[in-house]
């Protein structure tokens, strides 16, 4: 098995656990694994950095003294918001000749300002998505995922993200049981997905203003099985179907139905994660009512069966 180089930006303003998080990973996986990584951390001229915390963090070298890695793994932070231009030139230039090119966070913002998330999908830290989209038109930027892969590039969200998506990159350099080991030793869950969304569904909701709209997004939230249509939500919200739908909507930011979607899909998923339900019996206190209907929501969204969503993520079964 070769030896897989990875190489961590560091630069003023970093966000901590953006670099630490993932480092963690890795280091563990070599600690399982004796020889899988080699793990490197650069700053421009090799001095120490201050990050967005005010530790500071002390690189092994100079960027331009490093030899270019297997994995390039450029964290966020506060500095990304006036980024050094010899920062971004060295990306700019280094970017494309590594196999695997990787960003936590808003470490997607150096990424798109060297060009090298042109033409790709990506994402970044939510209340950076539609900045990066407005300044970098060529970048689909995707807001929900909390990470995405598009060929050798992979971006991720906020911090804790960037830790999910190290251990998909163990988990694909290495094996699920190494993986998993490293989960176990950071106590961390093994679990979540790279289409999974970066906030619930209620959080991803704007709470409404008006009360009866509010206790209509409880009401969904504590009733998934329950009569969920907009004239059943209407008649509770005591508005005609046609006003709720369109006030609903102004005031959450997404449709009755799009809303019903995700907490269905939510509490389905945290059924299959956390009980020993039968795939049957999730259906149904999910307000799917068929298995059938169930699965294709699960293949529409996360692109699996809610079997193999169970397989993956369950904790009795992830082995």
């Amino acid at each position: 098995m070769p030896q897989r180089t990875l190489l961590f930006v560091l630069f003023d303003g970093v966000q901590s656990l953006d670099v630490t998080g993932p480092l963690e990973v890795f280091a563990g996986a070599e600690k399982h694994t004796p020889g899988a990584y080699r793990v490197r951390t650069a700053s421009l001229d090799g001095g120490p950095v201050c990050t967005s915390s005010g530790l500071t963090l002390v690189p092994d070298q100079a960027l331009t003294a490093a030899a270019d890695p297997h994995t390039l793994l450029v964290p966020g932070g506060e500095g990304t918001r006036h980024a050094d231009p010899e920062l971004v030139d060295w990306l700019r230039e280094r970017g494309p000749r590594v196999p695997r090119l990787v960003s936590v966070c808003t470490g997607a913002v150096l990424l798109a300002a060297a060009g090298l998330l042109d033409g790709r999908r990506a994402t970044t830290h939510w209340a950076y998505c539609d900045k990066l989209a407005r300044d970098h038109p060529a970048v689909a930027v995707d807001p929900e995922p909390i990470y995405v892969r598009d060929g050798h590039v992979a971006t991720s969200a906020g911090v804790t993200s960037g830790i999910d998506l190290a251990l998909a990159l163990v988990e694909e350099d290495l094996d699920r049981d190494v993986a998993l080991a490293v989960a176990r030793h950071l106590v961390v869950f093994l679990r979540r997905p790279g289409n999974q969304a970066q906030f619930s569904a209620q959080l991803a909701a704007q709470t409404a203003r008006r009360d009866p709209l509010r206790e209509v997004q409880r009401w969904i939230t504590e009733h998934p099985a329950g009569d969920l249509t907009v004239d059943a939500l209407a008649a509770r919200a005591r508005l005609s179907p046609r006003h709720f739908a369109r006030a609903f909507r102004e005031e959450t930011g997404m449709t009755p139905g799009r809303y019903v979607d995700r907490v269905r899909l939510e509490h389905a998923r945290r059924l299959l994660e956390d009980t020993t339900d039968n795939i049957e019996e999730v259906a149904r206190a999910s307000g799917y009512g068929t298995p059938e209907a169930m699965r294709r929501a699960f293949t529409r969204t996360l692109g699996t069966a809610p079997a193999e969503y169970r397989r993956r993520f369950h904790p009795a079964t992830a082995r």
